[in-house]
């Protein structure tokens, strides 16, 4: 799995004109999915992106995590972020898991999410044509990527 982890001001994804999530302060995820993904990627990767300490504390230091700040969280699954892009000018998707395999680990992760954060998060729908609205804070952009845990 490769997250691309957005701290953001505020953040929403709309779908055929109709708001389908909303976030103040929080993090924007957009996380892509490849076959060879199962559940330990998706624990590891929920709990990292949680306990990340990407917000300013009192003193202006990023040390505060999401979960320590009570910070809201917006999930879009994005095939794209497994393009490959060595041959050509056209990226090849080869290693994005097919819907049928990155739809239910989609959803478990999800659900991973929001234990690990102890809340509910928003979503985006898988597959589908969506717009993703967000005012980036920092920036502060982190891409992490479970198959390079060490």
């Amino acid at each position: 799995m490769i997250a691309v982890v957005q701290r953001v001001l505020e953040a929403s994804v709309v779908i055929e004109r109709n708001t389908k999530a909303s976030i103040e302060k929080g993090l924007l995820v957009l996380l892509g999915i490849e076959e060879a993904d199962n559940h330990e990627d998706i624990t590891w990767l929920a709990s990292k992106i949680v306990n990340l300490r990407i917000f300013n504390d009192d003193q202006g230091v990023m040390n505060v995590s999401a979960k320590d700040d009570g910070g809201n969280i917006i999930v879009v699954s994005q095939f794209t972020l497994h393009a490959s892009t060595k041959k050509g000018n056209r990226p090849s998707y080869i290693k994005a898991a097919r819907p049928e395999i990155a739809i239910p680990l989609y959803e478990s992760f999800l659900k991973e999410i929001a234990n690990a954060l102890g809340k509910p998060v928003q979503s985006g729908e898988f597959g589908a044509d969506m717009k993703v609205h967000l005012i980036n804070d920092g920036p502060v952009t982190i891409i992490i990527d479970t198959k390079n845990k060490v």
